[in-house]
């Protein structure tokens, strides 16, 4: 090759260079400007909802609803308490009908009166998450005072590697009464968690998020490669108590494009539930209004809504990566 060859490959060199990097970041932005649902192969005017049942594993009551709803319902998905009493029942039926869409129902409260738990850790590894019998502590601010991020972290890990152990496949995770997100270091344990187990996370809606004066988090959490979906159910919820099916009547009609994520607490409204929880008739008629109801069904049918559970996300999260 000639000195002049060199000197115009050395001239062009850094313009290709910058035409590739140019490319890259072209590429890089139209990947961006998608949205979750279109990375998911629907359209993007494409209402998708998740309906999560929340609690799964908490007591026998629950675990029957969430299966049926599952089933014959339109639950598409469900998060598990890991450390409750029936969780072996719903890991069984988790492993022997693998298809079914189930996550974590990170916990780190116990807050019934009458029907407690404890840890999954080894209690001397965690005992800032024990109160003075024994238990997890009964409220989100308990557990704040007490335990340190720490705690959080291995207990939330012994969680995740039970159900795993147990034959679950573990879609997503999420938060029993948000201990993991109310809090900015306890935030930090809950990312890190997804990071560790690749797997995507319940995100407040940007608008919830702005409200609490975090509006980059999402975004923050989005660069670290974990998914959630565009929406989430959450501030609304002040408006169920005055009449179950009605408001979720009014959330599902006004859903908009992109993937909603809402939570119920699916449970049979038994005398096993009535003796566990004050809030047994709302758990019994959200069971009814997303297993049996038709009103619900013709809704979402009319409305050409989408149902979707959390493993689609979780193999794009994997994907992309």
């Amino acid at each position: 090759m000639s000195a002049v060859h060199l000197e115009m490959l050395s001239m062009r060199i850094p313009a290709l260079i910058a035409l590739a990097l140019g490319l890259c970041v072209m590429d890089g932005f139209s990947a961006e400007r998608k949205s979750l649902a279109e990375r998911l192969g629907y359209k993007a005017t494409d209402k998708i909802l998740i309906v999560n049942g929340d609690d799964t594993g908490m007591c026998h009551a629950a675990n029957v609803a969430t299966i049926e709803s599952l089933e014959k319902g339109l639950m598409c998905s469900a998060t598990i308490m890991v450390p409750c009493p029936w969780f072996p029942e719903i890991a069984a039926y988790a492993k022997q009908n693998p298809e079914k869409d189930f996550g974590i129902h990170l916990c780190y409260t116990s807050e019934w009166v009458k029907y407690r738990w404890g840890p999954v850790a080894e209690r001397e590894k965690v005992p800032g998450l024990l109160d003075l019998d024994g238990y997890l502590w009964r409220s989100v601010e308990e557990v704040y005072k007490n335990s340190i991020p720490e705690e959080a972290l291995i207990e939330g890990r012994a969680q995740i590697k039970k159900a795993l152990a147990a034959g679950i496949d573990v879609t997503h995770l999420d938060s029993h009464m948000g201990t993991l997100q109310l809090n900015a270091e306890y935030m930090k344990v809950y990312v890190q968690l997804a990071i560790e187990f690749d797997l995507p996370l319940r995100m407040a809606s940007q608008s919830t998020m702005a409200s609490f004066g975090q509006p980059e988090l999402r975004n923050q959490i989005a660069a670290k490669g974990i998914l959630f979906p565009d929406y989430f159910v959450y501030e609304e919820l002040k408006d169920e108590k005055n009449g179950v099916k009605d408001f979720w009547l009014k959330i599902v009609k006004n859903l908009k494009p992109g993937i909603t994520e809402l939570y119920i607490h699916a449970a049979l409204p038994n005398e096993e539930l009535k003796a566990i929880s004050g809030t047994w008739a709302i758990r019994g008629q959200e069971y009814e209004v997303f297993t049996n109801d038709e009103d619900m069904k013709r809704l979402i049918k009319d409305q050409n809504i989408i149902l979707m559970g959390f493993r689609p996300i979780r193999e794009l999260q994997r994907k992309e990566k």
